[in-house]
Formats: structure tokens, sequence, C-alpha cells
């Protein structure tokens, strides 16, 4: 399985966005979950990509989702508030479509 985290690298303007971006990264390295950064600002056409496969529902009225939007492989898992209401309910693995937690000794190998 291959996460993607759709972030925005120049988002110093907005500090929201860079804190929630490092909370989804933040997590998944520390439970040694491989995933990829996709950086939306640089790629026209994975930015697109990520825009037409955020389910219509998720979409905002007006303006573009923000980042982070987490997919896994093509399915769209969420966004940072999705990520956030997962760890709180401790179900972050099914949201992620994980069976379990992976372990320590499944990634050292």
């Amino acid at each position: 399985q291959v996460f993607a985290v759709y972030l925005h690298f120049f988002s110093s303007r907005h500090l929201q966005v860079k804190k929630h971006q490092q909370a989804v990264v933040g997590f998944l390295e520390a439970n040694r979950i491989n995933f990829q950064e996709v950086d939306i600002t640089m790629l026209e056409e994975q930015r697109l990509w990520m825009y037409r496969n955020i389910p219509e529902e998720k979409r905002p009225e007006k303006g573009n989702p923000l980042p982070p939007q987490i997919f896994n492989e093509d399915r769209y898992c969420g966004d940072y508030e999705d990520f956030f209401l997962s760890k709180e309910t401790n179900t972050v693995f099914a949201f992620l479509g994980l069976h379990s937690q992976p372990s320590v000794k499944d990634s050292e190998s």
C-alpha cells in the first residue's frame, strides 16, 4: 500500500495548514507507515488529480480543498479534520484503510 499525503510546501502564510500537514506527516512517520509526500504547488498534474478524486461532499463551497489530503493509493481517506477525528476516536488505522497498526518487526524487514 502506498499512502500519499498531498501537501502545499509554500504554506508559510497559512500557518494552520502547515501545522495540520506536520501533524499528519509526524503521525505517519512515528508509526512507521510508508507514505509519499506530493507537493501540489509544483506538480500541476498531481494537484488536478487530487481535486478530481476528492468526493464532491468533501469539497468546499468556494475555492479548492486545502491540504493535507490523504489517499491510500487511489482511495480517498480524508482531510485533516477527518484524520484528527479518527485519532480522537482511536480509529486512525481504519481511517487509513489499514487492518491494524504496523508492527515494528514488519517495518524493519
